[in-house]
C-alpha cells in the first residue's frame, strides 16, 4: 500500500460474515432497495449509463443490521492498523453494497470527488466466479492489475491517485465497498478540500 498505492488480499475475513453479507446484499437487490448509480456529487449529480450502469445501497450508520454491525467492527480494527503503521488520523468510515447485473460495468476512472485523501476498500462476495464471468476489478498500476471478484478478496487503494474500473460482468456481481475518511478538522488543519 505505501509502496504503490494499493493491496490485495484474501480470506481476511472469516467465511461466515462473508456469507451473512452477501445474504443480505441479495435480500436487498430481490426487495428492489439498490438504486442506480451516478457521477459526481450534489448539484452535479449526474446518471451516466455509458460510465457506470450498476446499482447500490448505501448502509444507514445509524442503524446497522446484525452483521453490519460486525462487519464496522473489523474495518475499525483494520483502520487502527492503517493508522498505527502510516499515521494516517482515519476516523471515519462509509459503506455500500453493489450489484452489477450481467453487462454492467464502471469505466476507468478514481474515486476522487472533493476529499483527497481516503481510502477505498473493495470486498467481494461471490462464492462462486469463473474467469470466463467478467466483472474484474482492473487496477491501472501502470498498465492493469485485474482482480476477480471472487469471495473474500479485499482491495484496499488510495482513491485519490489509482485508477481504476470495473470490466463487464457476465453474472450478477455483488460488492461492498467502503471508504475510510480523515476527519473533518484533520482535512481542514491539513488545508485539504472537502
Amino acid at each position: 500500500m505505501a509502496e504503490q498505492g494499493w493491496a490485495i488480499a484474501t480470506d481476511f475475513l472469516p467465511l461466515w460474515i462473508l456469507r451473512e453479507l452477501a445474504e443480505e446484499a441479495d435480500r436487498l437487490w430481490r426487495q428492489g432497495r439498490f438504486r442506480p448509480t451516478g457521477i459526481e456529487r450534489g448539484s452535479k449529480y449526474q446518471i451516466h449509463q455509458d460510465v457506470r450502469n450498476d446499482l447500490i445501497f448505501w448502509w444507514d450508520e445509524c442503524t446497522p443490521t446484525p452483521i453490519q454491525h460486525i462487519y464496522r467492527a473489523e474495518i475499525g480494527r483494520l483502520r487502527q492498523a492503517l493508522n498505527e503503521a502510516s499515521f494516517l488520523s482515519l476516523v471515519e468510515f462509509e459503506v455500500h453494497c453493489a450489484v452489477f447485473p450481467p453487462g454492467a460495468f464502471y469505466r476507468r476512472h478514481r474515486d476522487q470527488f472533493l476529499t483527497a485523501d481516503e481510502r477505498m476498500i473493495s470486498w467481494y462476495l461471490n462464492t462462486a466466479w469463473d474467469e470466463a464471468d467478467g466483472g474484474a476489478l482492473r487496477i491501472y498500476d501502470p498498465e492493469g492489475v485485474d482482480v476477480a471478484p471472487h469471495a473474500g478478496t479485499f482491495v484496499l487503494l488510495r482513491s485519490d491517485t489509482v485508477e481504476h474500473e470495473v470490466l463487464p460482468t457476465r453474472q450478477e456481481r455483488f460488492s461492498m465497498t467502503g471508504w475510510l475518511r480523515r476527519a473533518r478538522e484533520f482535512r481542514i488543519l491539513s488545508n485539504i478540500p472537502e
